[in-house]
């Protein structure tokens, strides 16, 4: 049997090593926390962090391949890995371009594909000098995610919030809809796609709040967002899976926003929605079994857990049992034993043949389901 390693062992690992359950593999996880999420399911778990060379190195050593659920791993661990045989997915070539918010815009740029207008600045100081730019986003260079690193600027009293560090400036769209594409990319870099859906943000926190499945757009539209989201995994030259998120702006123009080299949040609905699931999928690819059926099942709209604002300590998930009243409702909760405010604790998967049904069903578990501390 193969070898296969995870770098972190957060939820997506989790969802990952459920998925790998069905196939012939060996799993291991590498995570400096043996309490994480996903570190009871794996064959073997290894202690350590995943940003330094010497524990990453040691943990690939001898491994058939490895991937990632957070972008902020050792790729010089990686590409040392990668020089001695080990596969890596996605390559470190594409991971290093993507987890540099810099890097990736002038990637965008240089290959043609249609992003927002950006300016690159080093400083806050360099920031002060871009009023007439506004109104636009600030995004820090490295590790930014999940909203952090993060802030809108609207006019010149916001700039004092910006990052005093490397980032991008980005021209603000004007927003009809923001989407998300799942593209799937073998060895041989074959590509298959999931259907497009609908991402719905929480605006306090700027966190997926719920998306819905399959998106709502003109069908030239959708095309050109495809065509699109091909062409930023074709120019990666790189196997995994991709999550690429795209704005829709009120003219239809579609632009990329940014891309995920590894299973995303906006594709947790296809584990039952769709035949084959983002996370089945990457196992296929990594042990060299074709690809799978991306297709729907049926629509489908995602909830995110995230723990309630104001609440601080050990997990309750008030409720739970109404939200599992409902018919074709999956809940998936993550294992974390403490909640914070914002924290992602879950997710609600809920299927429907009727998107009006989809919407009143998500926003039902929104209204209902809340992560909680319990009272000391």
């Amino acid at each position: 049997m193969k070898k296969i390693g995870i770098l972190g062992g957060g939820q997506l690992g989790r969802m990952l090593l459920q998925a790998a359950a069905n196939y012939p593999v060996t799993t291991y996880l590498m995570e400096n926390d043996p309490a994480c999420p996903a570190a009871h399911l794996c064959h073997h778990f290894v202690a350590g962090n995943i940003q330094s060379f010497e524990d990453v190195y040691r943990f690939g050593q001898g491994l058939d391949a490895l991937t990632i659920e957070i972008e902020a791993v050792n790729e010089e661990a990686l590409e040392k890995l990668e020089a001695e045989g080990v596969k890596i997915y996605p390559k470190p070539a594409a991971l290093r371009t993507i987890k540099s918010k810099i890097a990736q815009k002038n990637f965008y740029q240089a290959n043609g594909i249609p992003t927002a207008p950006f300016i690159i600045t080093g400083s806050l100081a360099e920031l002060q000098t871009h009023t007439p730019f506004l109104p636009a986003v600030h995004k820090i260079d490295q590790g930014g995610y999940d909203g952090r690193g993060v802030q809108v600027m609207d006019t010149a009293a916001d700039l004092s919030k910006g990052f005093d560090a490397p980032a991008v400036l980005e021209k603000k769209v004007m927003l009809q809809q923001e989407i998300a594409l799942i593209v799937a990319v073998n060895d041989k870099l074959e590509s298959t796609m999931y259907p497009a859906v609908d991402m719905v943000f929480a605006p306090y926190l700027n966190l997926l709040d719920y998306q819905i499945s399959p998106a709502n757009l003109p069908e030239k539209t959708l095309w050109r967002a495809e065509a699109i989201a091909r062409k930023v995994v074709t120019d990666l030259r790189s196997p995994g899976i991709f999550a690429v998120e795209l704005f829709v702006d009120k003219s239809g123009d579609v632009f990329v926003n940014e891309t995920a080299p590894r299973v995303h949040n906006s594709g947790h609905h296809t584990i039952e929605a769709n035949y084959c699931s983002q996370f089945d999928m990457l196992w296929r690819i990594m042990l060299g079994y074709p690809m799978g059926n991306t297709d729907a099942i049926l629509p489908a709209a995602i909830v995110n857990l995230l723990g309630a604002e104001n609440q601080q300590g050990v997990a309750h998930y008030k409720g739970l049992e109404d939200i599992l009243r409902i018919d074709n409702c999956f809940v998936h909760i993550y294992g974390k034993q403490q909640t914070k405010p914002g924290r992602k604790m879950g997710h609600v998967t809920v299927l429907s043949r009727e998107r009006q049904e989809l919407i009143h069903q998500a926003n039902r578990i929104r209204q209902t389901l809340h992560v909680v501390a319990v009272p000391e």
